[in-house]
């Protein structure tokens, strides 16, 4: 590779240049020592601090708008989250640790957790690395890490961007972002498309190359030095959307909702999506040291669901075990949990744990009125589809599917499609177990795009299948956050595509731009194409 150019992930499209402003590493671990001579009083120093941090958030929440606001808010909540200081305040009082110290640690437990739990619960240990950084910047007395005061149109560089400094962007400003870690599932990549940055993560070696100036191509991931003009991306604004997912001839394709949490629910309806594609349960058993009763479970599936009255819902089962710990089920060690009993394989030994949430999820279907669907991960051949199928219909629920994550799935869709009533594609583990890539590596993060072909060629195989069929085919993975990529997924089959409630409005905008036949030429462009890049480029050839 040239010493003057880098090639990472392109996560948001168009092309800038401009002057490089590198943000800040993020502080490094407080040390340990001295121990305070009050530790009361130095545990009393973290509640006022992290009142402050978050008071700071919150104020730049109240001048943003949309998906930035929504996101400088969670992460000021987070900031504010009484467990994470008690923690610390504990730790002050009982080891004698420094209030930064604490923080640290007391954080370090809260990540973990998070990491274990794998895919968007994984992503969400960067938002609480952020707000432990502040929360230590405020009590060292330093000044908080993240994007410094831009003076001019910027092209901003970074080891990772936090989801708090994304979404507090001046797009007027920042010309393009370049990260060296992330993927294309990273906030980072979601909170650029929405605010129309061109972006690139995963762009190793980006750092070293010591660059004055950047010219940053969102498409290609390519990123070379540049003389320092300002080149910038032309951006039409926000896009506008009229909240009904269809395409400009009336072929009606449902712009739905990804939500884990009642506070997501709520932004996905904010944001207008016609319901919800996928549905995480897990948030109800991460901390849960013995299984939630039926009723407990009813509780919380039914605060997800309110905001959803009357609309579609599809709710994914547990996907734990394995490589998401979970302390009641016990799970025996696995040289390589990623391969081992996750997801829907777990309740193959403890029907009944599939059992009670089943009756829990019809039951809070029942409360609020949202029309509930529900469907297994990790889901291999059609006798464990029909395995499944068998007790939700035994729960009270009339539509049940599976997602499509194993390539073994897909390629007998044929099969599972005859024992189900849609299925979905979570794009995310598809890729990789496909290219045999950890989604949450940044060194393999390039064969985790999903203008990938061979993922485009497997996706294609289950679309043809779904409408041989004559049944709905979703896809839930981060790909359909993808303006131009959903139009391809539409092409090749998709009825539904489900999403983080950032992407909604211009998922849905750029759908009301086309046709379904520019869409299959578009699919047909790209699976003919050698690489993302040229894929990309032939999909957006009739558009």
């Amino acid at each position: 590779m040239s010493s003057e150019r880098r090639s990472g992930v392109g996560v948001s499209s168009g092309r800038a240049s401009g002057p490089v402003v590198l943000v800040a590493e993020p502080l490094g671990e407080p040390p340990a020592g001295p121990s305070p001579t009050d530790p009361a009083a130095e545990a009393a120093r973290i509640g006022p601090a992290a009142e402050a941090v978050a008071r700071r958030l919150e104020e730049r929440a109240a001048s943003a708008s949309g998906d930035a606001k929504a996101v400088l808010e969670t992460t000021a909540a987070m900031a504010a989250d009484p467990a994470l200081r008690s923690q610390a305040e504990n730790l002050v009082t009982t080891e004698s640790l420094p209030a930064a110290r604490a923080v640290h640690q007391a954080a370090a437990g809260f990540i973990s957790a998070l990491e274990a739990a794998g895919g968007y619960m994984a992503e969400r240990a960067r938002d609480v690395r952020d707000v432990r950084d502040r929360l230590v910047a405020e009590l060292l007395g330093v000044p908080e890490p993240g994007v410094p005061a831009l003076a001019g149109p910027s092209v901003l560089v970074a080891r990772d961007l936090a989801p708090a400094d994304t979404a507090g962007l001046d797009p007027a400003k920042v010309l393009a972002l370049v990260t060296e870690e992330g993927g294309p599932t990273s906030h980072t990549a979601i909170l650029a498309r929405s605010l129309g940055i061109p972006a690139v993560v995963a762009c190793r070696g980006v750092l070293d190359l010591g660059a004055s100036a950047l010219l940053v191509d969102g498409d290609t991931g390519e990123v070379r030095l540049s003389d320092g003009a300002v080149l910038a991306a032309n951006v039409g604004g926000r896009a506008t959307w009229n909240g009904v997912g269809a395409l400009r001839d009336g072929h009606r394709v449902k712009v739905l909702g990804n939500v884990g949490s009642p506070a997501d629910a709520v932004a996905a309806a904010a944001g207008g999506a016609e319901g919800v594609g996928l549905f995480r349960t897990e948030f109800c058993f991460l901390s849960a040291s013995t299984e939630p009763s039926v009723e407990d479970q009813r509780e919380a599936y039914g605060a997800v669901l309110a905001p959803f009255g009357g609309k579609p819902v599809v709710v994914r089962t547990l996907d734990a075990g394995a490589d998401k710990p979970l302390a009641f089920l016990e799970p025996d060690p696995e040289p390589n949990p990623a391969l081992g009993v996750r997801g829907l394989r777990v309740a193959f030994d403890r029907p009944e744990v599939l059992e009670r949430q089943l009756e829990a999820i019809a039951l809070a279907a029942t409360d609020t009125g949202a029309d509930v669907s529900v469907m297994a991960p990790m889901v291999a051949t059609a006798a464990e589809a029909a395995w499944f199928v068998e007790r939700a219909r035994a729960a009270g629920i009339r539509r049940a599917g599976v997602m499509i994550e194993i390539p073994a799935a897909a390629l007998v869709a044929r099969e599972v499609l005859a024992v189900v009533d849609f299925v979905s594609l979570g794009t995310n583990d598809l890729a990789q177990y496909l290219f045999a890539a950890d989604r949450q590596v940044g060194a393999v993060a390039a064969l985790n795009d999903p203008w990938q072909p061979a993922l485009l060629r497997l996706v294609k195989l289950v679309g043809d299948e779904a409408t041989a069929a004559g049944k709905p085919l979703g896809v839930c993975g981060e790909a359909a956050a993808d303006p131009l990529l959903a139009c391809v997924l539409t092409g090749l089959g998709a009825t539904s595509l489900s999403m983080n409630h950032t992407a909604l409005a211009a998922v849905g905008a750029k759908l009301a731009t086309t046709s379904f036949d520019l869409c299959q030429l578009a699919a047909r462009g790209a699976l003919a194409a050698a690489d993302p890049a040229s894929a990309k480029l032939a999909a957006r050839a009739p558009h």
